[in-house]
C-alpha cells in the first residue's frame, strides 16, 4: 500500500548520521531527526510546534531517550553527541529502520525486541510515540522513558538558566509550562519526577553550516514501566495543548494511528498514481500544504526544516503538489490566500514567520506565476466560477506591471518588464552586496509576463471580459523580446538586460538557467529554431543528474561547492548550485522541441528516475533543495524543499504520462 524507505543492521553513524526523516501535522509543526535517531541539527525534534500556523515554530520536546533495565544492566537506546564525544550510543541496538508508512525503528537487546513508532495527530502541534516490546523469555524488564525538553524558537538554541519551566505532575503525565507555552506529555506508564539538565548537546550539522550547534536540554523525569509477560504495548504523547487525560488511552493511541494511516491512503487514492516512485513524491507534496490561521485557508511550506511560506515558491509549486494530485480544493485555498494577500499587483514574496508582521512583497515574479498557476488550474478543472473570483486579482496584477508599482516594477516602452535588483528567484544579498545582479529586465520575467498575458487573454476570453488591451501589450512584447534578449554568439538568451546611468546598454551574457522559461511556459515568444537552440546551450553547460546549475562552469565567478558557513553558501547559491527544481522546466522544454517523441520521452525519464536513490539519501522520501555543482552533486540546503518535489512529480505526470 505504502512506499518503503528501509535501512537495515548494520547501522554505521558515520554513513547515517545525514539521513533524515521528516513528518508534519498540516499546520507547519513536525517531528524529524535522523535514521538512528540522533538530533544533528537544531530544527530536528519530536515536537516542533507551530504557535501561529504555519510560522512561529518551537521546539518543545528535541527527544525521548529511552532506556531498558534487563537485571542488573541497562541498555540505553538514545544517541547524542556532546564535546570530543558520543555517548549514548543506541545505534548499536537499531536493526532496521522503515520510514514509511511511519518512521518506525527495529531494535534487539539480548532476545528482547523493541518496535518505535512515531507519528502527528493531523491538524495539531501532538506527537505520538508508540512503542511494542517482546519478551519471549519473561525476563525481568523495566522500560523507561526520559524526555529532553525546551521552548525556543527553531532557529535558535536554548541555555540552561535562559528559560524558566514550571512543573505540574501527576501520576502519568507531566506540564511544562513557560511565560509563551506550554507542554503536556503523557503516557500509560508512571512518572517520576527527578529534574535534570543535559549540558552542551551538539548538533554536527549546524556546526558544519558555521552556525551556533551547542544547547542545553531539560529533562523533568522520567516515565517507568516494568514489563509483565512476553510483550507490552507503551505510548507517549506530547502536545502543546492540555489534552484531557481521561480521553488519552491506548484506544485514543490506536484510533489516531489508524486514522493517520487511512488519511495517507486517501491521499493516494485520490492522487491515482501508480508506482513506488511518485507514491513516495505524493506523500512527500502532503508535507508542504498547510492551513495557515491568519487567512483561515490554505498555503505552502517552501521548504523544511526552516522555510515559511512564501508567494513565488507556492505558485510554482502549485500544480505539482495540488493539481497532478487532485486536490483542487487545496489548490483554490492557496491562490485564494495568495489572492486575498495581493497588495499594488504583487502578491506576497513571503508571510513573516512572527505570523504577526506583515507580509513581504519584494518580488517581481511572484504575480507572474500566480497568473500561471490560476490558468493551469482552469486546465485542470474547467473551474470558471473559481477564475471568475480571482479575475480581479488578475486584472490588478497586469494592470499594476503596466502602469509601475513598488520595486521600480514597470513595463517599458518595448512592452517589456523591468525592475530593481534582488527581485527575482535569485535574490541573495550579503549586507548591501549582490550576489547575483539582475536589475534592468530579467529574460525569465518577461518569459513569465508574455505568459502571463496570454494566460489572462484566454481566461478572460472564457469569462467575457475585454482582453483587447491585453493582446497589444503581449503582442508589443513579443516583437521586441528576440532582438533584446537573443544572444547571436551564443546562440541562447542574455541572462539579463540593463541601462546605464549614461544610458549605454549591457546585455549580461552570463549562461544561467533563467532562459530555459522561454521555452517551458505554455506561451512563448520564440520560434521553434530559438527553442532548440536554447535546450541544447542548457543541456551542455547547466545539466546534470539532479538538476540545472545556476552558472555555467565555464564562468569565472562558477562556485560548484554548496558548503561551509553562511557567507560561503550565499556566494555559490546561485553561482554554480545545482537546482532540482529546474529539472521540471528542462524536462517540459525538452518535450516541446522534440514533439514528445518516444526517444525523447525515454531521455528524460532517464533524468527523472535519477531521483529514485535519492529518496533514500537526504531526507527520505523527499528531494533536496539543492546538490552540489560539482561531482558527485552531493545535496545540501532544505532536506525537503517543496517545488522540488513538485517540478519532478510534474514533469514525471504531465510530460512523460508516466503511471508506472
Amino acid at each position: 500500500m505504502f512506499p518503503s524507505a528501509t535501512y537495515n543492521a548494520e547501522f554505521d553513524h558515520a554513513s547515517t548520521i545525514s539521513h533524515e526523516w521528516l513528518i508534519t501535522n498540516g499546520i507547519g509543526g513536525y517531528a524529524s531527526s535522523t535514521v538512528i535517531g540522533e538530533n544533528s541539527r537544531k530544527y530536528h525534534g519530536l515536537l516542533i510546534a507551530s504557535a501561529n500556523p504555519p510560522v512561529d515554530r518551537r521546539v518543545l520536546l528535541s527527544s525521548l531517550d529511552e532506556e531498558i533495565i534487563v537485571g542488573d544492566e541497562t541498555y540505553h537506546l538514545a544517541n547524542h553527541r556532546y564535546p570530543d564525544t558520543l555517548y549514548p550510543s543506541g545505534f548499536e541496538y537499531l536493526d532496521r529502520f522503515s520510514a514509511s508508512p511511519l518512521p518506525t525503528f527495529e531494535y534487539s537487546i539480548r532476545n528482547i525486541r523493541i518496535i518505535k513508532t512515531i507519528f502527528m495527530i493531523y491538524g495539531q502541534n501532538t506527537t505520538v510515540v508508540k512503542y511494542k516490546l517482546f519478551n519471549p523469555d519473561n525476563e525481568d524488564i523495566v522500560f523507561r522513558i526520559l524526555p529532553l525538553v525546551t521552548n525556543r524558537d527553531f532557529h535558535h538554541l536554548g541555555k540552561a538558566g535562559h528559560i524558566n519551566f514550571s512543573k505540574i505532575f501527576y501520576p502519568n503525565e507531566i506540564q511544562i509550562g513557560t511565560a509563551d507555552c506550554d507542554l503536556q506529555i503523557q503516557s500509560n506508564m508512571h512518572y517520576r519526577h527527578k529534574p535534570y539538565w543535559n549540558y552542551n548537546i551538539e548538533y554536527d550539522v549546524e556546526r558544519e553550516r558555521g552556525e551556533a550547534y551547542q544547547e542545553d536540554l531539560y529533562n523533568p523525569g522520567y516515565f517507568e514501566k516494568q514489563i509483565p509477560g512476553p510483550s507490552s504495548e507503551l505510548y507517549v504523547v506530547a502536545s502543546d495543548s492540555i489534552l484531557k487525560s481521561k480521553d488519552i488511552d491506548d484506544e485514543f493511541v490506536n484510533s489516531e494511528y489508524q486514522r493517520e494511516l487511512l488519511r495517507q491512503k486517501n491521499l493516494h487514492d485520490h492522487a491515482n498514481l501508480k508506482g513506488d516512485f511518485t507514491q513516495k513524491l505524493v506523500n512527500a507534496a502532503d508535507s508542504f500544504i498547510v492551513k495557515r490561521s491568519s487567512t483561515s485557508s490554505g498555503s505552502i511550506i517552501a521548504g523544511y526544516h526552516w522555510f515559511a511560506d512564501w508567494g513565488r515558491d507556492a505558485m510554482i509549486s502549485l500544480p505539482g503538489l495540488t493539481l497532478v494530485t487532485g486536490r483542487f480544493n487545496d489548490a483554490k485555498e492557496i491562490l485564494k490566500t495568495f489572492s486575498e494577500n495581493c497588495s499594488a499587483g504583487l502578491i506576497p514574496n513571503r508571510f513573516s514567520d512572527d505570523g504577526i508582521s506583515p507580509p513581504d512583497y519584494n518580488t517581481v515574479d511572484a504575480s507572474l506565476w500566480f497568473i500561471h498557476s490560476l490558468g493551469r488550474y482552469y486546465s485542470y478543472t474547467k473551474d470558471v466560477d473559481f477564475v471568475r473570483e480571482m479575475w480581479k486579482t488578475v486584472v490588478s496584477i497586469i494592470r499594476n506591471y503596466s502602469e509601475g508599482t513598488l520595486y521600480g516594477i514597470r513595463m517599458d516602452e518595448d512592452g517589456l518588464i523591468e525592475h530593481e535588483g534582488q527581485l527575482t528567484w535569485m535574490d541573495v544579498k550579503i549586507g548591501d552586496m549582490e550576489i547575483t545582479p539582475r536589475a534592468g529586465k530579467a529574460c525569465e520575467i518577461n518569459a513569465l509576463w508574455y505568459n502571463a498575458l496570454c494566460t489572462a487573454i484566454r481566461l478572460g476570453k472564457i469569462l467575457g471580459e475585454d482582453t483587447k488591451k491585453y493582446q497589444k501589450i503581449a503582442q508589443l512584447a513579443k516583437s521586441n523580446f528576440t532582438e533584446t534578449f537573443w544572444n547571436q554568439t551564443d546562440l541562447c538568451l542574455y541572462d539579463c538586460v540593463s541601462v546605464n546611468e549614461d544610458m549605454s546598454v549591457t546585455k549580461d551574457a552570463t549562461v544561467r538557467p533563467n532562459q530555459i522559461f522561454a521555452v517551458s511556459l505554455p506561451y512563448t515568444m520564440l520560434d521553434h529554431e530559438k527553442k532548440i537552440m536554447i535546450v541544447e546551450k542548457v543541456k551542455e553547460d547547466l545539466l546534470t543528474p539532479y538538476g540545472l546549475r545556476s552558472l555555467s562552469p565555464k564562468d569565472s565567478r562558477y562556485n560548484g561547492r554548496y558548503r561551509g558557513n553562511r557567507d560561503c553558501r550565499d556566494r555559490a547559491y546561485h553561482n554554480g548550485t545545482v537546482w532540482s527544481w529546474l529539472l521540471g522546466p528542462f524536462i517540459t522544454a525538452h518535450a516541446k522541441v522534440n514533439n514528445r517523441s518516444p526517444l525523447g520521452r525515454e531521455y528524460c525519464r532517464q533524468l527523472l528516475i535519477n531521483f529514485e536513490a535519492h529518496l533514500d539519501e537526504a531526507g527520505i522520501g523527499t528531494i533536496s533543495e539543492v546538490f552540489d555543482g560539482d561531482s558527485p552533486h552531493r545535496p545540501g540546503g532544505c532536506i525537503s524543499q517543496a517545488w522540488s518535489v513538485a517540478e519532478i512529480l510534474r514533469a514525471y505526470v504531465e510530460d512523460l504520462n508516466c503511471q508506472n
